[in-house]
């Protein structure tokens, strides 16, 4: 009896080890590696990111967030410089360890490593209706989603209120949209009887003074980006008012052909209007020697920002693909764009999240949602052509500064510019 009784209970512990055993293998308390059958394995995404402002400490609570959702996702983020970015991305494809994610503003240099998002945020038309159509060439490519848009930029106007109401001119209404000659004129007045010393600063950058190019009906590259447009009639129109705004002294010479800052220009209340972006706005907020506020840009053939942004990108390799596009289907939801957004102080690229309840400035957030509203779609595909921009951008820009010192003809500016252009494709077919 004794015997039985033994083996029965030796029996007993031999099961309870093999269940014990099974139980083990069952999860890990380790291992970077996606799989259907690892659903509790511990997983870390490497996220490189970058901050301008606030926006980090916004992702980090979204991340906390995310991880209390998903116990077994770690999302380590690896914080660099903005100018050290595109390195630290290259460095780590290069050596065979891509991260999982990245934020991103120039998706064109590496759509090849970039992972195909389709599988989970849905087919490219049904993921891009979601968003503001003039962003689409920077996130869509041959029918891919490569990236997920997380915050859109805009250039528009900001102006200083005070001198306009001691000028006593109106600004424009979104019904009532000035075409840029009534925007000079407005500006004149504003000098004389504002007492402004300049009607309008303009950041030294191509990328803003593209945004006149549009409106005027231009382009820098042509529509399947095959050869330069920049130097077309509309191009040369649209330099040869920039001249003429900078020799009637509406723009002041010292910005484009010199080292003063305008922003430091507009905050000393010397200055009408500021053409610059939404993220002045949380830069602005402690200017205190006058009032000022956001109004609508003028016309000329068109109406048109130059739509800018943040995007997240996962990559191919990275051993754990299927835990990165379920992160960024996360990201890219209403409810936590908006939140991101709102918290940050972005404007949001969702259709739906176009009127945000924010902290600060909402009235003015949804003039530059407006201006992207209104934006052609041919901004989006000269600057998403990250491959090709980079390498004329800085002749451009010296191209024009040619033009205002009178070195050159807008014209032959536009001319040199081009060739440069048609150069820079020519060596991209050859690659």
């Amino acid at each position: 009896m004794k015997r039985k009784m033994k083996s029965a209970l030796l029996l007993l512990l031999s099961l309870v080890v093999v269940f014990s055993i099974a139980a083990c293998s069952g999860g890990s308390s380790g291992g970077s590696s996606a799989g259907g059958e690892g659903a509790n394995k511990q997983v870390t995404l490497d996220y490189v990111w970058f901050t301008d402002g606030i926006e980090g400490e916004v992702m980090k609570g979204i991340i906390a967030d995310y991880e209390k959702q998903n116990p077994n996702i770690k999302i380590n983020l690896i914080e660099v410089a903005y100018k050290d970015l595109g390195t630290k991305l290259k460095t780590m494809i290069s050596g065979g360890r891509p991260p999982a994610l990245s934020r991103m503003t120039d998706t064109g240099l590496f759509v090849n490593q970039a992972l195909d998002l389709t599988p989970y945020v849905g087919s490219a038309e049904e993921f891009s209706s979601q968003y503001i159509d003039s962003i689409k060439p920077y996130y869509i490519v041959d029918n891919k989603v490569i990236a997920a848009p997380m915050d859109v930029t805009a250039n528009g106007m900001i102006y200083n209120k005070t001198l306009f109401e001691k000028a006593g001119v109106q600004v424009p209404t979104k019904d009532n949209i000035w075409t840029w000659d009534e925007f000079a004129a407005a500006v004149k007045q504003v000098m004389e009887k504002g007492e402004a010393k300049y009607g309008l600063v303009w950041d030294f950058t191509p990328q803003r003074w593209s945004t006149l190019l549009y409106q005027f009906g231009g382009s820098m590259l042509s529509e399947d980006g095959t050869k330069a447009a920049i130097n077309s009639p509309e191009g040369v129109q649209a330099l040869e008012f920039f001249v003429k705004l900078h020799k009637e002294g509406i723009i002041p010479q010292s910005v484009w052909l010199g080292s003063e800052n305008p922003n430091n220009l507009f905050r000393s209340g010397s200055v009408a209007v500021h053409m610059a972006g939404n993220w002045m706005l949380s830069s602005y907020k402690d200017i205190d020697n006058f009032e000022w506020g956001v109004t609508y840009m003028p016309k000329q053939s068109i109406r048109s920002s130059v739509p800018g942004g943040k995007y997240v990108m996962a990559f191919k390799d990275s051993g754990v693909e299927k835990e990165a596009g379920e992160f960024i289907k996360y990201l890219s939801s209403k409810e936590v764009n908006a939140k991101y957004n709102r918290e940050s102080l972005f404007i949001s690229p969702r259709k739906d999240n176009a009127q945000l309840d924010y902290a600060f400035g909402k009235e003015m957030f949804e003039v530059f949602s407006d201006e992207l509203a209104n934006t052609t779609p041919r901004a989006a595909n000269d600057w998403s052509r990250q491959e090709i921009v980079t390498k004329f951008s800085n002749d451009l820009k010296n191209h024009v500064v040619e033009a205002i010192g009178g070195k050159l003809t807008p014209k032959e500016a536009l001319d040199k510019t081009a060739e440069q252009i048609n150069k820079v494709i020519a060596e991209q077919a050859k690659k």
